[in-house]
């Protein structure tokens, strides 16, 4: 039995791909949209570019688990994040333009490798990390579409 498991989420969103972009691939406007308790730090220079270097922590007192994750996939429209810790796989965030602005998909595809963090994580954070997505790409809309607002 595989442990892998994939998460998937869309929204459309009223402004263009360039700017829903920008809101996945810039620090700064990552931090609007991103869940509170989870901080990004890079690994050098902060980048999106094709093997740049970062690190997700998730801000639980005591433990900080950390997924460190590199970009291997990246080109206008696309970025993928592989990650390694104690979730490995991707993260895969996608802008399609459609004619009321832009479609964005997010997978999270992933396999937890220790038995008992995978029950764990089966147990008690699968809907809340399914629900937490949706909230933020809810999030991440109203970045972006407040930028294209103030485009105009």
């Amino acid at each position: 039995m595989s442990s892998r498991q994939v998460f998937e989420q869309s929204i459309t969103i009223r402004a263009s791909a360039v700017i829903v972009e920008r809101c996945v691939t810039e620090q700064e406007l990552m931090a609007r949209w991103l869940n509170p308790a989870l901080r990004c730090e890079p690994i050098g220079e902060w980048s999106t570019e094709l093997g740049s270097r970062s690190r997700f922590m998730i801000q639980i007192p005591l433990l900080q688990p950390t997924l460190k994750n590199t970009v291997v996939e990246r080109e206008p429209g696309l970025v993928v994040w592989e990650f390694e810790g104690f979730f490995r796989g991707r993260d895969r965030w996608e802008c399609t333009p459609t004619p009321e602005g832009t479609q964005l998909l997010n997978r999270f595809e992933f396999e937890i490798p220790n038995p008992l963090v995978r029950w764990g994580f089966n147990t008690f954070a699968t809907t809340l990390t399914q629900a937490d997505m949706k909230a933020q790409l809810r999030r991440l809309k109203r970045v972006a579409e407040t930028l294209y607002q103030l485009q105009d």
